[in-house]
């Protein structure tokens, strides 16, 4: 059957030629001929519904044949196609197109459905500029194709442009409005060795980025295929579906013999078909999906598969990483703490610290310097500046001798950690904090700690995930202290410290060996092998976490987890409706029947009163693009 694909191709193509306008087109030109059929048919040549026949019935019968003959794919189009030729056969032309336009009708809600799921995200796509300017070793600047930037390119982003590539700020100080990628309505202030995104806008001050995900492999261009996976068709209770109407062809063609047989009125067989067309049963469940996907995306989800909503709706356990998840993922300052027999004031303390910590290019440096600025720390340019790897760093700051670093730094100055020993000091190292010592003219003096401070939403989400029915856990690689505090903070009552990928994976295993399916939340590499092997997986910050968006089921697209118990009840909802609409569309097929037996349904009537359910359907599953439980709300 393989080998009759490339014969069947040029019609596909002609078929799929035109798009939703064509489609819309020849529904309202066949809707048209249907009216001129049933109020004048008597007084015309040839009877008008022969118009909609041609249009809408005949693509339904040409692609019906040309998957039962290339892949002896046996679905709903094929038992419609048989109505319409019966009907045809017994001079039912109204009743023949009929079928036909609102058969073609549902396919096109679906469609229009489908492109608003995903209208959001094709949004970020969209936003990716075509050109982008490269600055050349000379510093002149020439404009080349987004697509063509190479890695480690300089590109200039003047105000009120697009960032045409992921990079890193190499100078120049800016704004960036990032609400299109993250949805923060704030713009972020960038400076020398800020991140910025592809998709995001420049709003004042010319900036030079140095491209670290040019071109297809930027932030935009990885949503753009998650898109594209973000397909109703792949999920299995839509192949379910299929497989039911499968036998419906099958025990259609049955009932309308025996129907035939103990009436032996052939146009009472013909109404069996119309009424059985499986056209309701088929529609029940995409058309859920794909709205419950439209949903997801207005609240910052990419669907990779719908069938994760399937899954997710079955969970019973939410396991969630710590840094980046129900933690910020950016080190904060907690205290700068005076100790030491140098010990200084605070605020002479701090600034030192931050001006030591000016030229650092390490993240705990780069913290510090952050939140500094951000407190109004009077910051000075040191006049000697030494990074020294795995310690931390020495300078000159207004003529004093700064050394900010770990235990090995002061012991390589002849210092002993017991001399910054203070209770203040001894409680942040309880709690889990980072601390780095800091030293004066070769004295202590003080000591600075810094922790990962927990998400805002973290504990209102976690106690609604736990309301949902769903136990929240914490799984962390960080240390005893550190993960006690979080998840006393985020108020998760289970957790465990210290975990390697291959410990939160093998956690998962157990838990659904014993019969309780497990969501995993997380963000980082590390997390990827347990997102892969949950029965589902959830990536925190879709532009930044290649590896784990990659192992994910979903993709939150703005960083946070807020929005997680929406999702947990929106799938919950989805399979309420795709329960709901397949009995209602088998009732509805199982009474059309009966009434076609006793003659009250003519294969017209029939019809009607079958594809109104369809639409009734369609309409049904399209609630849920805008559903919101109350009690999230």
């Amino acid at each position: 059957m393989e080998s009759l694909k490339p014969y069947f191709e040029p019609l596909e193509n002609l078929l799929g030629k035109g798009g939703v306008r064509k489609d819309i087109v020849f529904i309202l030109i066949s809707a048209a001929a249907l009216l001129a059929s049933f109020f004048a048919s008597d007084s015309l040549p040839i009877d008008p519904a022969w118009l909609a026949v041609l249009l809408c019935g005949v693509p339904i019968v040409i692609e019906a044949v040309i998957a039962l003959v290339t892949e002896f794919d046996v679905k709903a189009d094929l038992l419609v196609s048989i109505a319409l030729i019966a009907a045809l056969a017994v001079g039912q032309f109204f009743a023949a197109g009929e079928v036909a336009v609102i058969m073609q009708l549902g396919g096109l809600l679906e469609e229009l459905t489908v492109g608003r799921a995903q209208r959001g995200i094709r949004k970020l796509v969209e936003l990716t500029p075509r050109t982008a300017r490269v600055v050349g070793e000379n510093g002149e600047e020439r404009e080349i194709a987004a697509d063509d930037v190479q890695l480690g390119a300089l590109v200039r982003v003047l105000p009120g442009e697009t960032v045409p590539v992921d990079g890193v700020v190499v100078s120049g100080n800016t704004s960036i409005d990032e609400s299109a990628v993250t949805g923060e309505p704030m713009p972020q202030d960038k400076q020398p060795g800020s991140e910025v995104s592809s998709g995001t806008s420049n709003q004042f001050g010319a900036i030079d980025v140095r491209a670290t995900r040019p071109g297809q492999d930027s932030s935009i261009q990885r949503m753009a295929r998650l898109v594209q996976s973000a397909d109703a068709g792949k999920a299995k209770i839509v192949r379910l579906a299929d497989r039911w109407a499968t036998w419906i062809v099958v025990g259609a063609l049955t009932a309308a013999v025996a129907v035939y047989m103990v009436t032996g009125e052939i146009l009472r067989a013909v109404t069996v078909l119309v009424v059985f067309c499986p056209c309701s049963l088929v529609l029940a469940t995409p058309t859920a999906i794909v709205a419950a996907i439209g949903n997801a995306t207005k609240h910052g989800f990419l669907v990779k598969e719908g069938d994760a909503l399937e899954r997710l709706a079955r969970v019973k356990c939410a396991i969630f990483d710590k840094t980046g998840t129900i933690t910020e993922g950016k080190p904060q300052v907690s205290a700068v703490i005076p100790c030491g027999v140098n010990a200084l004031c605070q605020t002479r303390l701090y600034t030192l610290l931050a001006s030591a910590e000016l030229r650092s290019e390490h993240p705990l440096g780069r913290a510090v310097v952050r939140c500094a600025r951000a407190e109004g720390v009077d910051l000075r340019e040191p006049s000697a500046f030494e990074m020294k790897p795995g310690l931390g760093v020495i300078a000159e700051i207004d003529g004093e001798h700064v050394a900010v670093g770990n235990v090995a730094l002061m012991s390589e100055s002849g210092l002993s950690v017991a001399l910054w020993e203070c209770e203040s000091l001894a409680s942040h190292r309880d709690a889990g904090d980072t601390i780095a010592y800091i030293a004066v003219d070769g004295k202590a003096a003080g000591a600075v700690a810094l922790s990962d401070t927990v998400r805002r939403e973290s504990r209102h989400t976690v106690r609604q995930v736990r309301e949902s029915g769903v136990q929240p856990v914490l799984l962390t690689g960080d240390n005893e202290a550190a993960s006690r505090t979080v998840a006393d903070a985020a108020g998760i009552l289970e957790f465990s410290a210290s975990c390697k990928p291959e410990d939160k994976m093998r956690y998962i295993e157990r838990t659904e060996r014993e019969g309780t399916p497990c969501v995993m939340i997380g963000d980082g590499i590390n997390d990827a092998p347990a997102l892969k092997r949950a029965f589902v997986g959830i990536a925190v910050g879709g532009v930044g976490s290649d590896v784990a968006v990659e192992a994910a089921d979903l993709v939150i697209v703005n960083g946070g987890i807020s929005e997680v118990p929406h999702l947990l009840a929106l799938s919950r909802q989805m399979i309420r409706r795709i329960k709901a609409n397949l009995t209602f569309s088998m009732a509805l097929n199982f009474a059309a029947i009966i009434l076609a037996f006793l003659a009250v349904l003519d294969p017209v009537s029939g019809a009607l009163v079958h594809n109104c359910g369809s639409v009734f359907v369609i309409v049904n599953s399209a609630f849920l693009l805008r559903w919101s439980p109350k009690r999230l709300a």
